[in-house]
């Protein structure tokens, strides 16, 4: 294979954060384009890592269900807010930081303290609103990972341990790609690799395709550098099951649902992608205050997002 020769022919910076770019990579063979394509794809949206909220501790709560006097935000609300403050890290390291402001007040992701390593790229992003002289005090733990994590621990009564929240570390937001047939200068036909990212800002789209780029030749590196040890063992059932699901474990959050249909899933302890498809259409209508157009919400992120339809 020729060596390969990537041009940027679109940068994008939009107020909300986002950052997109358009990538060619021209001259490739015939089949080379969707091979390239699909493992950058992979790579872009499950190796990029991140730092997100991991864990917070709200003053005054009980649980993740309770409410706050003279806050406008229930609990579970404010968490669904703290999930899209994105951050800029320069180390891996566990870090710890704080809000505190008293009312009346608008709380914007500006108002949160943070260490000299963090920045937020989204500080006008709302948190809350409080009301009369009410106090909003929050602490927060930001840790460094790669595609979601599901919290695994919940508020117990009378606990001063951290929250944890489900956390999607993934920077690159969105990924898509296109091949294209050129004929070359001697009249024989050739791929362009056409990919286009998205990201939350972190990272930008040319730094993340280089990140990627050096994930794939150190992952491929190893292996040529290995050695190859003969041996002969037997492959059980459990080994070569094909029948999971890459479903199962997505959280719900990237179905970016409204509030009402999200508390009310959360509410009902699902999840999981997984855990809604154990429900039919009938049975998530009578979940408490899930009515038809919260239904209707679900199926058509399930659709649009993961080309899942429920019967």
């Amino acid at each position: 294979m020729d060596d390969l020769c990537i041009k940027c022919l679109k940068s994008e910076n939009h107020a909300t954060g986002v950052m997109y770019g358009q990538f060619l990579i021209d001259a490739l063979k015939i089949g080379q384009g969707i091979t390239i394509g699909n493992l950058l794809r992979r790579v872009l949206l499950s190796e990029i890592g991140g730092t997100s909220i991991s864990a917070v501790r709200i003053a005054g709560t009980s649980h993740e269900f309770s409410t706050l006097p003279g806050i406008r935000e229930d609990v579970l609300e404010i968490l669904l807010n703290l999930k899209g403050v994105t951050l800029k890290d320069t180390t891996q390291k566990t870090k710890f930081g704080r809000l505190k402001v008293q009312g009346p007040a608008i709380v914007t992701a500006a108002q949160i303290q943070l260490p000299d390593e963090l920045k937020i790229i989204n500080p006008t992003h709302y948190i809350a609103t409080i009301a009369d002289s009410n106090v909003l005090e929050i602490e927060f733990q930001f840790d460094y990972g790669t595609s979601y994590k599901l919290a695994t621990q919940t508020f117990k009564e009378k606990s001063n341990d951290f929250l944890e929240m489900d956390t999607i570390y993934m920077p690159v937001q969105k990924v898509n790609f296109k091949i294209k047939n050129i004929y070359d200068n001697f009249n024989q036909v050739k791929e362009q690799l056409i990919i286009e990212i998205w990201t939350n800002g972190s990272i930008s789209p040319g730094d993340s395709i280089t990140e990627a780029a050096k994930i794939i030749t150190h992952m491929f590196s190893s292996i040529t550098h290995s050695t190859f040890i003969e041996k002969n063992y037997e492959v059980t059932n459990d080994e070569v099951s094909g029948n999971i699901d890459p479903n199962t474990n997505i959280p719900i959050e990237e179905l970016q649902l409204p509030v009402r249909a999200y508390n009310c899933l959360k509410r009902a302890q699902i999840n999981t992608v997984g855990e809604l498809l154990k429900y039919s259409p009938e049975q998530l209508q009578e979940i408490k205050n899930f009515g038809r157009k919260s239904a209707d919400e679900v199926f058509a992120a399930l659709k649009n997002k993961l080309g899942i339809t429920l019967t």
